[in-house]
This record gives C-alpha cells, sequence and structure tokens, in this order.
C-alpha cells in the first residue's frame, strides 16, 4: 500500500475534514449532513459540474418506503415488519450476509424518519398515488404498494440538495472538483490521502483528509463488467446488452479498494431492466433509454412468438424478466401493442422523458393520465427506429424484418399470434383463459394502475383506426447490487471484517449498504433511498466521532 508521506511528496496538496469521492446523490447528501455540522468538505467528481448528482438526475424518482402519509390517506396498512419481510422474500439472502441482512433491516426501521421525513424537511413532496410494483411472479414481493414518486422527479431532488449546499460554496466550507477522478486511496496514522487527477488538463493533487468516503456509483458504466459479472451467467453466446448506466462508474475504484483489503462482494448481482431501446441522443457507445413496458403488449421473441410458457408481463419481477430475455436466441425482443395501449401504458423510465412530473406541471400531468401521452408516442416514434408503427400485420412485419436485417418474422405466424391472442375476448370476461389477462385485471383492482393499465381487448381490431407498434427491446444494465461491505456506520469493513479507519462507503458503491443490500433482486425504489440513508449513516458516525 502507498504510505500517505510518499503521495505527499509527489504533488500539490490539498486539506480538509472530509473528502468525497463521486458528486451523485449519496455524495451530496453526505456532504450537506457534514457540513451542517461544521465539516470542511472536498467533494471530488468525474463528471461535468452542470451534471452534478449522477444518475439520480436523470432518475424518474420512486423511492420504496413505508408508514407515509401517502399510504395511510390511501388506506394501505404498510409497517416495518412487512416491508422486511418482503424484502427478505425477494432478496434469497444466504446464512453469510450479515451485513446485508443488517441494512435490509436499517432501511426497514428507518426509511421513514431518515429518509421520507428528511425529504419533508427539504420542502420535497411526493405524488398522492403510491405504486404498487414488483409484486412478485413465483416468489411473492411487494405484498401492498409502497413506490413513491418525487413530484419533479430526481431532478427536482438533485436541484434541491444543490441548493442547500450553495450557502457552503459561497463560503469555501465545501469545494467541488468537477472532471476530477479519484485514482488512489492512502492511508495514514492522523490523515488520510486521496490522489485524483484533473481530466482535463491531466494536474495531479493530493486530497489530505481526517475521513474519506467513497461514493463513485456502481461498476456498470463499463458494459465489460455488466457482461462479465452478470450476462456470463447465461452462458448464453448471443446474449447482449445496451448500457443505461453512468460510463465513468467503472468500477476501477472498487477494485483499487479490494487490492488495498476493503470486502469487495456480490459483484455478480445486478438490477438491470429487459426493455431498453437504443437512446435517439447516444452519448456514449451501445447507450440505452429504459422503457416501462407495457403490461398489455404482447411479448415476443426474434421470430414474432410469443415467450412462455408464462407470458412475460411488466410490473411482477423485473429479474424474472431479465432472466427469460438473457435465455432467448437472440439479444432483441419485441413488444407488440396499438396506439390505444400505447397512449395509455408507455412510458419512459428518468426525468427526461416525463417533463410534466419533473417540470410540475401538475394539468398536462393529469391530461397525459386522463386522456393518454400522446407527446411521448409521437416522440418515439419520431426518433427511435426501434419504435415501428403501421396500420396492418404485414407493413408492421416488413418494418421489423427491415429494422434487424433478416426475415425473422413471418407475416402468418404473428397474424396468428395476434388472433389467437384477441379470440379470446370474442365471448366475454367470463371465459377468459389467458395468464397474461388475469395478470393485467388484478393489476387493474389497484386504482393507481387501473389508470394507467387499458382494460383487456383485442390489439389486432381494426389497425387503420388503431395502428400497430412493434418495439424492439433489449437488456440495459442499470444497477450493481454488490459493492464494497460496509458496516451500519457505512464504515469499509476488510476481508476479515474489521472496519479500515477512516474509510466509508455509501450509495450504490456499497450495494446500497453492506455490499449488496438487496440481495439478489430490489423491490425497486430502494436506490435512491438506499443513497440516502447510508450517505446519513455515514454522515453521523463520521460528526460523532470527533
Amino acid at each position: 500500500m502507498l504510505s500517505a508521506g510518499a503521495l505527499m511528496k509527489q504533488v500539490e496538496n490539498l486539506h480538509c475534514d472530509t473528502a468525497i469521492a463521486g458528486g451523485g446523490i449519496a455524495g451530496l447528501v453526505c456532504a450537506l449532513e457534514l457540513l451542517a455540522q461544521g465539516e470542511q468538505v472536498i467533494i471530488v467528481d468525474r463528471d461535468k459540474a452542470e451534471r452534478l448528482g449522477g444518475l439520480a438526475r436523470w432518475a424518474f424518482g420512486g423511492m420504496a418506503l413505508c408508514g407515509t402519509k401517502q399510504q395511510r390517506r390511501m388506506k394501505i396498512p404498510d409497517s416495518s415488519d412487512k416491508l422486511l419481510a418482503d424484502w427478505y422474500s425477494f432478496a434469497n439472502f444466504s446464512e453469510h450476509d450479515y451485513w446485508p441482512k443488517a441494512w435490509a433491516k436499517e432501511y426497514a426501521e428507518h426509511c421513514f424518519d431518515k429518509v421520507y421525513l428528511w425529504l419533508d424537511k427539504l420542502g420535497l413532496k411526493f405524488l398522492p398515488a403510491v405504486n404498487w410494483v414488483e409484486r412478485g411472479l413465483y416468489t411473492p414481493g411487494n405484498s401492498l404498494p409502497r413506490y413513491h414518486v418525487v413530484w419533479g422527479t430526481g431532478w427536482q431532488l438533485v436541484e434541491t440538495v444543490i441548493e442547500q449546499l450553495t450557502p457552503y460554496l459561497a463560503n469555501r466550507q465545501l469545494t467541488i472538483l468537477s472532471q476530477h477522478k479519484a485514482t488512489a486511496f492512502a492511508q495514514g496514522q492522523e490523515f488520510h490521502c486521496l490522489s485524483i487527477i484533473n481530466e482535463q488538463t491531466n494536474q495531479k493533487l493530493v486530497v489530505n483528509a481526517a475521513n474519506v468516503v467513497i461514493a463513485c456509483g456502481g461498476v456498470n458504466g463499463a458494459l465489460e463488467n455488466a457482461k462479465k459479472n452478470w450476462l456470463s451467467g447465461f452462458n448464453n453466446p448471443n446474449a447482449n446488452m445496451l448500457n443505461g448506466a453512468n460510463p465513468i462508474s467503472d468500477g476501477k475504484l472498487h477494485q483499487q479498494l479490494a487490492a488495498q483489503g476493503a470486502k469487495l462482494t456480490h459483484v455478480d448481482k445486478m438490477w438491470n431492466y429487459a426493455a431498453g431501446i437504443r437512446h435517439p441522443q447516444a452519448e456514449f457507445e451501445h447507450h440505452g433509454l429504459s422503457l416501462i413496458p407495457c403490461k398489455s403488449a404482447l411479448w415476443l421473441n426474434h421470430r414474432g412468438q410469443r415467450i412462455g410458457p408464462t407470458p412475460l408481463v411488466t410490473g411482477f419481477d423485473t429479474h424474472e424478466l431479465c432472466q427469460q430475455v438473457a435465455k432467448q436466441q437472440k439479444p432483441w425482443t419485441w413488444q407488440i401493442l396499438n396506439w390505444q395501449i400505447a397512449k395509455k401504458e408507455l412510458a419512459v423510465s428518468g426525468s427526461a422523458h416525463n417533463p410534466s412530473i419533473r417540470d410540475k406541471k401538475l394539468w398536462q400531468f393529469i391530461a397525459e393520465i386522463l386522456f393518454g401521452n400522446k407527446r411521448l408516442v409521437r416522440q418515439l416514434l419520431e426518433e427511435s427506429e426501434d419504435v415501428i408503427c403501421a396500420d396492418s400485420i404485414d407493413g408492421l412485419v416488413q418494418q421489423m424484418n427491415q429494422l434487424t436485417g433478416d426475415n425473422f418474422v413471418n407475416s402468418d405466424e404473428l397474424t396468428k399470434v395476434i388472433k389467437g391472442y384477441d379470440q379470446q375476448f370474442a365471448n366475454g370476461a367470463s371465459i377468459e383463459n389467458d395468464d397474461q389477462v388475469r395478470r393485467i385485471r388484478h393489476a387493474r383492482q389497484w386504482r393507481p394502475d387501473r389508470l394507467r393499465t387499458c382494460t383487456p381487448a383485442p390489439i389486432g381490431k381494426n389497425p387503420q383506426k388503431n395502428p400497430l407498434i412493434a418495439i424492439r427491446v433489449q437488456l440495459i444494465a442499470r444497477k450493481s447490487l454488490g459493492g464494497i461491505q460496509t458496516n451500519l456506520n457505512s464504515q469499509v469493513l476488510d476481508q476479515a471484517g474489521n472496519v479500515m479507519q477512516g474509510l466509508y462507503c455509501i450509495g450504490e458503491a456499497a450495494g446500497f449498504g453492506g455490499g449488496g443490500a438487496n440481495g439478489e433482486k430490489s423491490l425497486e425504489g430502494t436506490f435512491l433511498a438506499g443513497c440516502i440513508l447510508t450517505a446519513r449513516n455515514a454522515a453521523k458516525a463520521i460528526t460523532s466521532a470527533r
């Protein structure tokens, strides 16, 4: 391990109480908490200044919370015990997952006071409707609705925290070094050194601090990590994926810390999505955009055959959807729907494609709920090659095959698939017998889902007036569920389970707590909230130790 003294002799030095490597939401929240207690803080962030806040800035802003006034208003009888039981059901923890289990319990017991009330104190609000996601397919998931969406999306969350940080920038208690990369960590007796480099000028600096907080995000920004650690487990040479993470989160700092004794766990656990399209305004290679796929769409393989035996339906088990898609013969699948389904159900995850929520335009948002989001459907049809529209099955198939460069889809076969699904509606709901329809009707029992989910109906009826739409979707890499192992103070642990003094890890870099608090799969909405929780725990531990 490089000594702190050796590092200091080589390059220019900066000094502070706490250095934070990463300017995502976890790093910003930790900084805000420390600054309020009088700490001098330096944030080192690889991205541009205008992109401060990381992926949270572009996130939809959903959080899994319990015991909230929104739940009480909707008469949802939730509790921390129920949340923890649901968490364990999805996590599939092993007997060795001591710290992940501890963090799951911490989240269940304190997401209300440490996340919900903290956000409320900042003036942030949630949409009144609580959504019900990840209900479970073969394994029970969320037993009741607890997915809360920030009014203003993740964009408003980030902007609010930055606004709180601004006075500390003005009085120089806080320094933010944008477009600087943390390259090494050295442990000294009285202080720690974080070696950084200005990626614009290649100038090398060392930040000397009593404490160092690692908040560098996950590892999926380097797509090869997602392929090696997760996708390769399916032994499918044809499997591939898009990148929905930030390329600057490449996992290199994780590896450096592991080489210096930190325990890195569960790198094979990831939270990816099954319905990505190529980003119309791609900023990097393989850049993907994550759709919230339509429940009422038929999910087909590359030949236009329905994937089964259990139909793929979103909203129940995202992990299972990804597994099924990863096993397919080609790296893409198709969603077949019509214009009526698209305008009511089709959505894109994130702040950029939800301007009515991001910009808090209430009447526009209500109109989109009541009359459908025609703007989004038209935008995707105009901007994305992966979204196709036609007024006949023959016309749709022609475009589908043109997009993939081969005649994989047969018009007669696709006609048979669509008519086979539609035929069940000919004699009334009392004799429907399709698992997808059963799940749609179950979802529609919950009022917020009913507003965003069509009544089951034929898809191919009258395509001249209700055009058909095909969307080519692919797996898209998103969150790392594993990371640097930490205790409940967010202190980094070494291979023997001992605390590495003065070194903390938060957010996705820590697997949202303990090196893998979610276990195998998430109840969804645990990521932003997990970043806030781990960041606040770290800040409290740092200031309490002074």
